[in-house]
């Protein structure tokens, strides 16, 4: 069993077709502030573009639930991804499946969130000028993995090529979540996309060092 991979912050359908093409299991399309901010014209097109099987996910920060919804039908999404100060009962009220992301300080605030109703938990680096995409890892080694026990994790954080398969070794995640760490210069690059989900797929979860952690499908 390998890691599932999501390719984040793509803005146009041939990458994003060609990143299913390679095996990314998820897409994610930013509708928050950011640079990778994607229009709905543009995110309706990706995912019209997109096999059934690959998991849409809209990025959303401390927006109405109405927005979501409208945005969330309009667009086509499956999966909706939480990057504010969303209470548990805005989750619970979304149609959809949630990914609640976090970004991972200590384990106190981790043992909060994992009580969190939602689908994943997305662990991401610190925060930057955007709350994520921004590129940052963070220590991995530092992270209480025995909380987690029964949960879909995702990580996310300055993920690419060369630290992915520390990472997976050590937190052995359901998924990996990369945006800047496939990018030159600012922009998908397809060559930088393939390489890492075919070394990805190459790394099998639920190793040694972390056997404590079970992650069902």
């Amino acid at each position: 069993m390998t890691a599932k991979v999501k390719i984040c912050g793509l803005t146009d359908s041939h990458t994003a077709i060609k990143a299913a093409e390679y095996g990314a299991d998820a897409i994610g399309l930013v509708f928050a502030e950011s640079k990778r901010q994607v229009s709905l014209a543009a995110a309706k097109e990706i995912v019209s573009s997109l096999p059934a099987h690959v998991m849409k996910i809209g990025v959303f920060v401390n927006e109405t639930k109405e927005e979501i919804e409208r945005i969330a039908s309009l667009v086509g999404l499956t999966h909706i991804q939480l990057h504010g100060e969303e209470s548990a009962a805005f989750s619970q009220s979304l149609p959809l499946s949630v990914v609640k992301a976090i970004s991972f300080e200590n384990n106190d605030a981790l043992e909060g969130i994992v009580q969190f109703p939602a689908n994943y938990i997305l662990l991401d680096g610190p925060k930057g000028k955007y709350r994520g995409g921004n590129g940052t890892s963070f220590d991995w080694r530092q992270v209480n993995t025995l909380s987690l026990k029964g949960k879909k994790v995702i990580l996310a954080g300055g993920l690419h090529l060369e630290n992915v398969t520390e990472a997976i070794q050590i937190i052995n995640p359901y998924m990996v979540d990369v945006s800047s760490g496939v990018e030159t210069n600012g922009v998908k690059d397809l060559g930088k996309i393939k390489a890492f989900i075919e070394k990805v797929k190459t790394l099998p979860i639920g190793g040694k060092l972390n056997e404590h952690l079970y992650i069902t499908e």
